[in-house]
């Protein structure tokens, strides 16, 4: 099966990737499920066994989720038990989150009490649950899961039971397509992520593309834009992206979301990171934002990059994209996608 979308999450590390080690079956994922480690680090999931696609570990300095990918978006991966007979679970279009953490609330008081770090991911902070959220809003883009949760969410110890009320059936499990937990899913007896907040983890994941609150008749235009062939990359130095007739994404005053897709040829190996730009016409003050990994030019020499942006503009601002290799590069396509709000 040949695989669509983007197989790597923006930003994702590969440090610790299995798929060459355990292969895996090619799927169309329709199916986020998400796990809780109930540890406060990576782990080493047995070198790889029972690894899931993704996992996403909490760094508490700088308030954010440093992610982990383990197999292709697109890939089968082995956090869930799959029992003889009964129904598929690792293979059935799901992609595997795991949530560095616990659902449980005697080893959260027990880590609490040893000054241990960690989220507890009923109360997890706002920063950890809006990364979430990006990721679910990215997988909603570009692999259409549905931004749809499974209706009950336990809270741990009860949400462990095979029988829970939580629990699909064989017909449900396959009939499903949207967000669901460790808990939800047949023939396994786990519980987690126990009662995560996921009312208020969807409600990120869809305000991602909002209707202003003010006015929600509003209906948003559809931006596309293509440029063919582009400039060259010198190691190192930030290059901004023409994507428009000055080189602007978009401008002010709007809310938006867009994504951009930059194809880059260059030397394998060769690691690419992007960072948008919100630049006031008159200040030409940059943003704030942490820089975004593309990945890495394979053997073929071509990286398809993706990077991800919701936001705003305000009059007289504009929003631009530089890219950066740490190689000697070229770019040789790109396209931008998105919605934009104007009042």
């Amino acid at each position: 099966m040949t695989s669509t979308g983007p197989q790597t999450y923006p930003g994702a590390s590969k440090a610790a990737w299995y798929q060459d080690n355990f292969g895996g079956d090619s799927m169309e994922v329709n199916v986020v499920c998400l796990h809780t480690t109930e540890g406060s680090t990576l782990p080493d999931y047995n070198g790889g066994s029972v690894a899931p696609n993704l996992t996403a570990v909490p760094d508490f300095g700088a308030k954010k989720l440093k992610w982990y990918q383990h197999f292709d978006i697109d890939t089968s991966s082995r956090a869930l038990v799959n029992l003889r007979g009964g129904v598929e679970t690792n293979t059935n279009n799901v992609c595997q989150v795991e949530l560095v953490g616990t659902c449980d609330p005697a080893t959260h008081a027990k880590w609490t009490s040893a000054g241990r770090a960690h989220i507890f991911w009923p109360e997890a902070p706002d920063w950890a649950l809006k990364q979430l959220a990006d990721f679910l809003w990215w997988m909603n883009q570009n692999h259409n899961v549905p931004l749809v949760a499974a209706k009950t969410w336990l809270p741990y110890p009860q949400s462990g039971n095979a029988d829970s009320s939580a629990r699909m059936t064989f017909a449900q499990w396959n009939a499903f397509k949207g967000v669901c937990g460790h808990m939800h899913v047949p023939e396994n007896t786990h519980g987690d992520p126990g009662n995560i907040q996921i009312d208020s983890l969807m409600a990120l994941a869809g305000r991602q593309e909002p209707a202003p609150q003010e006015d929600p008749d509003m209906l948003p235009t559809t931006l596309t834009e293509i440029q063919a062939d582009g400039p060259s990359l010198k190691a190192g130095e930030w290059t901004m992206l023409k994507m428009a007739e000055d080189s602007a994404i978009l401008q002010g005053a709007c809310q938006y979301t867009v994504a951009c897709y930059v194809q880059i040829t260059g030397m394998p190996g060769t690691r690419v990171t992007g960072r948008f730009q919100d630049l006031t016409m008159a200040t030409n003050r940059p943003s704030a934002d942490l820089p975004q990994d593309g990945g890495t030019i394979g053997v073929d020499s071509i990286l398809n990059a993706v990077f991800t942006r919701p936001g705003d503009l305000a009059s007289g601002e504009q929003l631009k994209l530089e890219v950066m290799a740490d190689s000697d590069a070229k770019v040789t396509y790109r396209l931008v996608r998105g919605l934009v709000w104007r009042a």
